[in-house]
């Protein structure tokens, strides 16, 4: 009773609203602590954005090309996430935010990543604008981290690794680019003999040697004993059984051994012994890795799309063009959608304006610019035209010459003018 009675006196004795002070102090205590874990969360998003290892390469790459080529080549590098995206494929490659020495001369001897491309004749028949990189190496071209862009982790668990040396190595295979070939075959699949593809032409040679289509569907054409193969490199790991497979258990090893020894591996199998050696069911188990359904625009695809046939006339007129005083525009292929008339050089298509007037053209067009000025900073199209591989400029010194010849055209106009002539017609050539 008197415990009863002390904390009604205790009760009466607190001062009106101070319940209120105490929930509002406790919230304070609480809001304070939730703000000091945001300000930590910010900080540590901020500090991982900023120690990216991405950064690290880029800033060890500007580095390296000061101590070969000066500090001022060194600062004129553009730093920051290097994309290369390409809607015909559906793919979104960022491999040349580290890998940025592809096109770059200087660095044939240096190690990944900053090395020049080991085979340019390569690039300039799949330029990075078209192609990218993941379409023939393999690997996750949208990722940023070295591990997840690589892939090295498991490969049974990772469903586009990166085909490179170190998968040779894996493979046990002597040539370590024999991997990457499998990549290749995604377009060159119909080609029985492609260059550069040695080991899986030679596969392509004993697929038709053995007869496999007497027994399986290759590319909608064969028997229907065993399995369709048309789209083999699409199975996962999940779909093999492993049981009787001897060492690691991936596809291409399944692959190898079966062809090898198909009853061992399965043992209700039909298939017959073919007396493979390792190195030929190695080329077969790429081959059928390489087999995959992947959506490719016919273009992409050689043979696909008959080449138009070029007549003798079109021939000698392209020769006449090209030795004339514009025959720069016909090498770098303007022409191709611009005429330079008073050079006698002449488009097929006439897709942009005439170029005999450029001089005078351009500032009219472009709000006072000077042809030097656009060439150098272009605008509109043109910004997209003069950097893909084939018109990008090589040299200061290239374009300049065409800025001079655009000015020599300017000056040929203006005297057909004063003499009341007409420009030069494609009936003159």
């Amino acid at each position: 009773m008197a415990k009863i009675l002390f904390w009604r006196k205790r009760k009466k004795e607190r001062k009106p609203g101070e319940w209120k002070r105490k929930l509002v102090s406790r919230d304070t205590v609480l809001v304070c602590f939730a703000g000091v874990l945001l300000v930590a969360a910010v900080v540590a998003s901020v500090w991982k954005e900023y120690s990216a290892e991405w950064r690290q390469i880029q800033k060890e790459f500007v580095q390296l090309v000061a101590e070969k080529f000066g500090p001022e080549k060194a600062a004129k590098i553009e730093l920051g996430i290097k994309q290369i995206w390409i809607p015909a494929l559906g793919r979104v490659d960022r491999c040349p935010t580290c890998h940025m020495a592809l096109e770059w001369k200087g660095f044939e001897e240096e190690e990944l990543p900053f090395v020049t491309h080991p085979v340019p004749e390569l690039i300039e028949k799949h330029p990075f604008l078209k192609f990218g990189c993941s379409i023939c190496h393999g690997g996750q071209g949208y990722a940023l981290r070295v591990d997840d862009a690589h892939g090295w982790v498991d490969e049974r668990d990772w469903p586009d690794i990166l085909m490179s040396a170190a998968i040779a190595e894996d493979y046990v295979m002597k040539d370590p680019t024999a991997p990457i070939q499998v990549q290749c075959n995604l377009c060159h699949r119909y080609e029985r003999d492609t260059k550069g593809m040695e080991l899986l032409n030679k596969a392509k040679a004993l697929v038709r040697k053995k007869g496999c289509r007497a027994c399986h569907i290759i590319h909608g054409r064969g028997g229907t004993i065993g399995p369709d193969l048309t789209y083999e490199g699409d199975k996962c790991p999940e779909e093999f059984d492993f049981t009787h497979v001897v060492g690691f258990h991936s596809v291409f090893n399944w692959h190898v051994e079966h062809l090898r020894n198909a009853k061992r591996v399965v043992p209700t199998s039909v298939m017959p012994e073919f007396r493979f050696t390792r190195e030929e069911a190695q080329a077969i188990a790429l081959l059928m890795m390489s087999w995959r359904k992947v959506d490719l625009p016919p273009e992409y695809i050689p043979g696909a799309m008959p080449k138009e046939k070029v007549s003798p006339e079109e021939l000698a007129r392209e020769e006449a063009m090209m030795k004339g005083p514009g025959g720069i525009f016909v090498k770098k292929g303007c022409f191709t959608c611009h005429s330079v008339s008073v050079f006698k050089v002449f488009s097929p298509t006439n897709l942009g304006p005439e170029l005999s007037i450029a001089a005078k053209d351009v500032p009219i067009r472009y709000q006072g610019r000077s042809l030097e000025e656009f060439l150098k900073n272009p605008v509109g199209t043109m910004s997209f035209v003069l950097k893909t591989p084939q018109y990008r400029w090589k040299s200061d010194e290239e374009r300049e010459e065409f800025v001079r010849k655009l000015y020599e055209a300017q000056e040929k106009v203006n005297e057909l003018e004063e003499k009341g002539l007409p420009l030069p017609t494609p009936e003159e050539l």
